[in-house]
């Protein structure tokens, strides 16, 4: 994404575009948790399951929605550095996003645990998530959904 191009598009300037847009991360940031947040939706309004069943299959469902994406996988391509910073540090809130969701998921499926405690399980459950959805970025090649199903499991249980 060229902020240039995307201001002249705007018919804005560059100045203005970035002061309502922050930096090109957080915008960029912005844009995958659009997609994110769409792509989790979908995923769930696919699952019939319940319980553990239902947090697995969300996000079976979403790891494949990621993986068609191939807008998405043509960035990371092309700007591996700029999607790690993005999607996994705080510059763009991407990360806290999606442990937010992570943990909605774990208490409209019925996952039990003190707050803190689920909190901490779906830190982990993204993190573990991410090693299959964007196993090249983290440098650890691709990981088959099936591989990481038992650890994720695993973090449905207190």
């Amino acid at each position: 994404m060229d902020m240039d191009v995307l201001a002249t598009e705007l018919a804005i300037s560059r100045a203005t575009l970035y002061r309502a847009a922050g930096s090109r991360d957080t915008l960029l940031g912005e844009v995958f948790w659009a997609i994110g947040r769409l792509l989790i939706e979908e995923a769930s309004g696919e699952v019939t399951a319940t319980g553990p069943d239902r947090v697995i299959g969300i996000s079976r469902q979403f790891a494949e929605l990621v993986d068609s994406a191939q807008q998405l996988r043509a960035f990371i391509a092309e700007e591996p550095q700029t999607a790690a910073r993005v999607l996994f540090t705080t510059a763009a809130d991407v990360n806290h996003r999606a442990v937010d969701a992570q943990l909605a998921i774990f208490v409209e499926s019925g996952i039990e645990g003190e707050p803190g405690d689920l909190r901490s399980r779906a830190f982990m459950y993204v993190r573990t998530l991410e090693s299959v959805l964007y196993g090249p970025l983290l440098g650890s090649g691709p990981i088959a959904f099936e591989s990481a199903e038992p650890a994720l499991r695993a973090l449905l249980t207190p």
